[in-house]
Parts: structure tokens; C-alpha cells; sequence
């Protein structure tokens, strides 16, 4: 046999287990929903009250932006303050962790924003092409 032909052992392929593929899922499903996207972006620039969140972030209801807001703050994402005034004032802020997602999700999200017709107009296409057959 050639020295080209003989192989060494063949090195263990790094992977996830499942749990590791469950914990990973877990997180994508959390700073990948397209409410969180938005709430980490409006939260980029600093703290906000939930209603100044609620206008900014259009088409969001007032059980969404808070189910969301509860998952961020779950994750350590986002942390709530309250502040004790009549009515009682509330800012959401991120946290270091939140920060450091912010210009991910951000970039995320300008690259959405500036794709939005490209992504549309191939939508038609495969919808006509689809019709057709």
C-alpha cells in the first residue's frame, strides 16, 4: 500500500447531542421571532417605557409585546424597571447580554428591511410558476 493510501484515524466530528441541539433551538426560537427582533432593535438605543415600545414597534399587540417582554427578560435578554410614581412608571432596557445581540439582530433586521422587494417579487414568481403547475 502507498503511504497516500493509508489513513490515520479519522478524528471524532465535533456535533451537537440533542440536548445541546434543544438548548441552541431554544434560544434561535427566542432572538429569531420576528416580535423579539423588533423589541431588541427599538430597545438598541436605549431604555423604554412598554407603551413608547408598543408605537414603535407597529402591528404588535399589547399581549404580544408583553409575552415577549417576559421571554427576553427570561432570558436575561432585557431587564424591567419599575419605578415607584402614581401611575406606576416601567422602562425596559437590555441587558449586557442583550446588548451584545443587539447589532446581530439589527443587522438582521436592515438586511430584511432592504430585501423586503427582492424577497416579495420572488414570492410571485414561485406563486405564478406554482399556479401554472
Amino acid at each position: 500500500m502507498k503511504p497516500e493510501n493509508i489513513r490515520g484515524p479519522i478524528p471524532p466530528r465535533q456535533s451537537l447531542d440533542d440536548h445541546d441541539c434543544r438548548g441552541v433551538a431554544s434560544v434561535l426560537a427566542r432572538v429569531g421571532d420576528k416580535w423579539s427582533v423588533f423589541v431588541i432593535m427599538m430597545l438598541g438605543d436605549g431604555p423604554k417605557r412598554f407603551n413608547e415600545l408598543k408605537r414603535m414597534v407597529g402591528g404588535i399587540s399589547q399581549r404580544m409585546l408583553t409575552l415577549t417582554l417576559r421571554g427576553l427578560e427570561r432570558d436575561g435578554l432585557v431587564t424591567r424597571t419599575v419605578f415607584p410614581t402614581i401611575p406606576p412608571r416601567v422602562d425596559y432596557e437590555l441587558t449586557d447580554l442583550g446588548r451584545g445581540l443587539c447589532h446581530p439582530v439589527k443587522s438582521l433586521g436592515e438586511w430584511a428591511v432592504s430585501h423586503q422587494d427582492q424577497i416579495e417579487a420572488a414570492r410571485s414568481r414561485f406563486d405564478e410558476r406554482s399556479a401554472r403547475d
